[in-house]
């Protein structure tokens, strides 16, 4: 066990999940590209052909969670209400306060064979990401500048626009905005006080609008709001980071389904749900920090094998070109192919860094100024 663990710790095994991942994400993304020719013809066939493709990028990253590193993940939920999960359109609500929260969310819609199709509400300069921006704008993801003057009219479009989407899907969104830091925490307390909300001690206080127009924009079309909130046993800290070095970690997610019929359709009412909603969650939280588990029947939905044979396919189209490559470029001895080794040596550990450094929390968005926090509004 310690040489496998220190085998997925070696840089090498990073560089080549590195170059199979851009690599296919780049090819994957200029097939996207020509897809486009069909949207004028057929819309349906568009996009049942981009979420197939859009799996085989997203699924490589679930694949290191669930194969690389083994991290699993207990679900925690009603047994009423589990065979419904992947058998119906959702939108899924999940506390932002880890790494790879989202890693986890995109686990969970692989177990029930939505990963193709989800969607989530996401910051407009993720489009602009190599492979997974470019990835999402072919899967007609929802995308926000988070000023609701600007939001108002092109992210209600966009959700408008999957009415008629031909795969289920869940849709995932982080009510919070940006990642929970104490930093953060503390500003957003000092707005929770100025407009006499109650406090939270584990999430920030929700951005009521994104999540209202969603709601409005898809009812009928969406079942249930799903109710998510994970936290790691032991007082784990995930990483991207430590998923890449096979570190395995030990997920807990309550699922609670929730009729969408329960949620208000007046916006006011709808926000004042989300905030009860959200000390609900901060209420759960608080019992898993004593208890170490969620209310709920504990189960295990099936690892899927698709995710493997994916980067398995990959990885056999892509490696041999790369190791020859390499091999030829040592094995001619010049200087300057040997510079050249070296600098794409470089890049490549650079290219992982920068991906890693992606999803960090330190790395995520300023919640704002202390000034405009007072008078942020959701």
């Amino acid at each position: 066990m310690d040489l496998i663990a220190l085998l997925k710790s070696q840089f090498l095994c990073h560089l080549i999940f590195c170059y199979v991942f851009i690599a296919s994400g780049l090819i994957i993304n200029t097939i996207q590209l020509f897809t486009l020719l069909l949207w004028p013809i057929n819309k349906q066939l568009f996009r049942k052909i981009n979420c197939r493709l859009s799996y085989c990028i997203s699924s490589q990253l679930v694949m290191l969670l669930e194969w690389w590193s083994g991290t699993e993940c207990v679900i925690h939920t009603d047994p009423q209400a589990y065979p419904k999960y992947g058998k119906e359109n959702a939108i899924v609500v999940l506390n932002h306060k880890f790494e790879i929260d989202f890693l986890c969310g995109w686990s969970l819609a692989e177990r029930f064979g939505v990963l193709g199709g989800s969607k989530v509400l996401a910051k407009k300069e993720l489009a602009y990401v190599p492979i997974i921006g470019w990835m999402w704008y072919f899967t007609e993801m929802v995308f926000c500048t988070r000023k609701w003057e600007q939001d108002r009219k092109t992210v209600s479009e966009s959700l408008l626009h999957l009415r008629d989407y031909p795969e289920k899907y869940f849709f995932l969104i982080h009510c919070e905005g940006t990642r929970f830091t104490e930093k953060k925490h503390q500003i957003s307390m000092q707005v929770a006080q100025a407009k006499g909300l109650p406090s939270l001690k584990h999430h920030l206080l929700p951005r009521t609008k994104g999540f209202a127009i969603t709601v409005r924009s898809l009812r009928n079309v969406v079942s249930a709001v799903y109710d998510c909130t994970l936290n790691f046993r032991n007082n784990e800290n995930p990483t991207l980071l430590g998923v890449l070095n096979g570190k395995k970690y030990h997920a807990d997610l309550y699922v609670r389904r929730i009729p969408l019929g329960e949620v208000p359709e007046d916006e006011d009412r709808c926000a004042a749900w989300l905030h009860k909603l959200y000390q609900e969650k901060d209420a759960l939280q608080e019992e898993y920090s004593r208890t170490g588990t969620f209310p709920g029947t504990p189960m295990v939905p099936p690892r899927r094998p698709w995710t493997l044979i994916n980067w398995l396919f990959w990885a056999s189209l892509l490696l041999y070109p790369f190791f020859r490559f390499l091999v030829n470029m040592v094995s001619s001895g010049s200087s300057l192919t040997l510079a050249s080794f070296v600098l794409v040596f470089f890049v490549a550990s650079v290219g992982v860094r920068w991906m890693i450094g992606v999803t960090e929390i330190d790395k995520g968005s300023a919640y704002g100024n202390m000034d405009s926090k007072l008078k942020h509004s959701d």
